[in-house]
């Protein structure tokens, strides 16, 4: 698809969390080029100022995924959660493209020093959440901790139907969740993409084809779309599951796999298609709520330069190999 060169320069006026992208994903720049933008990431803007915010025993905030003094607090009482814990800013950092070496040291510390609030079990070897789970396995592989335990959780705890639900741990749930079957495909791709060790494809495959199988919108029963979370584009997503976000993983996974863009994607890719601005651009949705160490995008209803990033690879690689 074309891109329009105001849209195109607009883009590369940001971040360079997201300008590495645009050249990459976008501009099809040289990797030279590219790569050095990337590095900047450590340097200046949001990586730089998320990697200052790291406390001197590897976490953030003070906590795993919630920081310390969270519970019982007022915080706690409003709507939402903190995004600001150690959790969260591994995530946000990895998926900016921040260089594992600019966190030296990081994994061990998290090792020694960071347990989860749930049952108190040690970081690296993940809890009963499978997005929690996801989140850690890539961080894990990206930080070169040992996740070897934590890789076998997957396949171990997918639910019948193919994919994966946060709930099914606690018992409240036997059907598989949008949100934690992307979460979990999302982080066994990143870790096998990282690491190169291939023994989780199979299951990412079976939550892949979950997803599919809705045509990424639909319930398996009923034919209806989920809920209006499929259409909300927002960004950052967190765990939040939308069509887009889904679409992300899927040009992802297909580049990764070798593979063309399953056909069942078409109903998702259209709905992308629409949501799009006359002006080459897509809107930021409603953000999730909860207290954030900084913006790093628009304001609900104004352009979203990650989810034009994102929007515009999306039907780039749909288009270009239709």
């Amino acid at each position: 698809m074309v891109i329009a060169s105001r849209v195109l320069d607009w883009l590369l006026d940001s971040d360079p969390s997201l300008r590495w992208q645009v050249q990459r994903d976008l501009v099809g720049a040289p990797a030279e080029i590219w790569q050095a933008t990337r590095v900047r990431v450590a340097l200046e803007g949001h990586g730089a100022a998320l990697l200052s915010a790291q406390d001197a025993d590897g976490q953030w905030a003070g906590g795993a995924f919630f920081p310390a003094g969270f519970f019982g607090s007022a915080e706690a009482e409003r709507p939402g959660q903190p995004w600001v814990a150690t959790t969260w800013a591994l995530k946000d950092l990895r998926e900016w493209g921040l260089d594992a070496e600019a966190l030296v040291g990081t994994a061990e510390k998290l090792a020694a020093n960071s347990r989860w609030e749930y049952d108190d079990l040690p970081y690296w070897g993940g809890e009963v959440d499978v997005c929690i789970n996801s989140y850690t396995l890539a961080a894990g592989a990206w930080l070169g901790a040992d996740v070897d335990s934590l890789a076998q959780w997957f396949p171990e705890h997918r639910l019948a139907d193919g994919g994966w639900n946060c709930e099914a741990e606690e018992g409240d749930s036997v059907r598989s969740s949008f949100h934690s079957t992307l979460n979990a495909a999302r982080g066994m791709l990143a870790h096998e993409r990282i690491t190169g060790d291939t023994r989780l494809r199979d299951a990412r495959h079976g939550g892949e084809e979950y997803l599919l199988h809705r045509r990424l919108m639909r319930r398996a029963s009923t034919g209806e779309v989920v809920g209006d979370f499929v259409s909300d584009f927002i960004h950052p997503s967190r765990h939040r599951y939308s069509a887009l976000a889904a679409l992300d993983h899927f040009r992802e996974a297909a580049l990764h796999d070798g593979v063309a863009p399953d056909p069942r994607l078409s109903e998702a890719v259209e709905l992308v298609r629409h949501k799009r601005q006359p002006d080459g651009t897509w809107l930021q949705g409603t953000p999730l709520p909860g207290r954030t160490w900084f913006d790093v995008d628009a304001s609900e209803g104004e352009p979203s330069r990650w989810l034009t990033l994102i929007g515009t690879r999306v039907l780039h690689w749909w288009d270009t190999a239709s």
